[in-house]
């Protein structure tokens, strides 16, 4: 009988011991995504079944462009460009084009894993890019490196996102705090399209003082988050018990998503999880231009993010 061959391709199994901790991952070859992250025993990243495709996206990479783009229409030096409908229900264009694209490994370490591919010209997005994204584990966590290339013709604009669902073990995601230092959030139309922004004072959208993940249904974009003195932005979820994951956006990466569905499906049922999605650009931004990039031909931009775990406190 002839095996089924799991819908996100080869499966890299990564693992780390270091200071004491052994911190495991599983990689996908479609879409370079992070199907399970786990330090210590402790899952610090929501996973799926290797029979299954990636649920809301979970731990896929967003090239080039993150979120959403307004019915998959932007404008190139005065000529429209029109992207295919990937968003069937809101009439956009979502996740980018590398969503189903398998990469091919080109070098697999024990505990690390880097993987390449390339946006060719296409509906709407008449470049070539070479991408790559690096999966390292290190002692505490995991750190998600990405490259991106320019091939021409001209300069070509693009965005880079990844969409992880996080967790801190075992314990309920209603029970967990979201911390958040963002003082901005994007408004958006019922389409998910931003319309402006403000300010997020008094609203259920301030992460600032903590709140309870389950008192939380958004899906909101978030902008002006203050860096810490490293220079990262972070997004903090803290359990009853003191236990967090962290998830770190260096300074190429200055907005992110925060999502609260209650239809996550985790061992056959339906609930809460949260994801906390890194991104160079907010939503819509072939569009807007904002957070937008450009790359001349033979010219390459790297960037990093990544997940921490720190254990129960004494």
């Amino acid at each position: 009988m002839t095996e089924t061959a799991p819908p996100t391709g080869e499966q890299y199994h990564l693992r780390l011991t270091s200071g004491g901790h052994t911190v495991t991952a599983i990689v996908t070859e479609v879409a370079a995504g992070l199907r399970a992250l786990e330090v210590d025993g402790s899952a610090v990243a929501e996973t799926f079944a290797e029979h299954e495709t990636p649920p809301s996206a979970a731990g896929i990479t967003l090239v080039p462009w993150p979120n959403r783009v307004d019915g998959g229409s932007w404008t190139l030096d005065g000529t429209p460009q029109q992207l295919d409908i990937t968003e069937v229900a809101k009439g956009n264009a979502s996740h980018g084009l590398l969503r189903y694209t398998a990469y091919r490994a080109i070098e697999v370490e024990e505990h690390a894993v880097t993987q390449a591919a390339s946006v060719f010209p296409q509906h709407g997005f008449p470049f070539r890019l070479d991408t790559t994204v690096r999966h390292e584990l290190v002692e505490d966590g995991l750190v998600v490196t990405h490259t991106i290339t320019g091939r021409g013709p001209g300069r070509a604009p693009f965005a880079v996102g990844s969409h992880p669902f996080l967790r801190v073990g075992a314990h309920d995601p209603a029970t967990l705090t979201v911390t958040l230092d963002a003082a901005t959030r994007f408004e958006t139309n019922v389409r998910s399209i931003p319309v402006g922004t403000a300010p997020v004072d008094g609203t259920v959208f301030d992460l600032r003082n903590s709140p309870l993940v389950g008192d939380l249904d958004i899906d909101a974009g978030y902008r002006d988050i203050a860096q810490d003195d490293d220079g990262r932005r972070r997004t903090r979820l803290t359990a009853p018990d003191g236990s967090s994951t962290t998830m770190w956006q260096d300074e190429s990466f200055p907005y992110v998503q925060v999502f609260t569905p209650r239809n996550f499906p985790r061992d056959g049922v339906k609930g809460l999880a949260i994801a906390a999605e890194p991104m160079t650009a907010p939503a819509n931004a072939l569009a807007s231009g904002e957070g937008l990039r450009w790359l001349d031909e033979g010219e390459t931009w790297m960037g990093s993010w990544g997940v921490t775990y720190s254990g129960p406190t004494a």
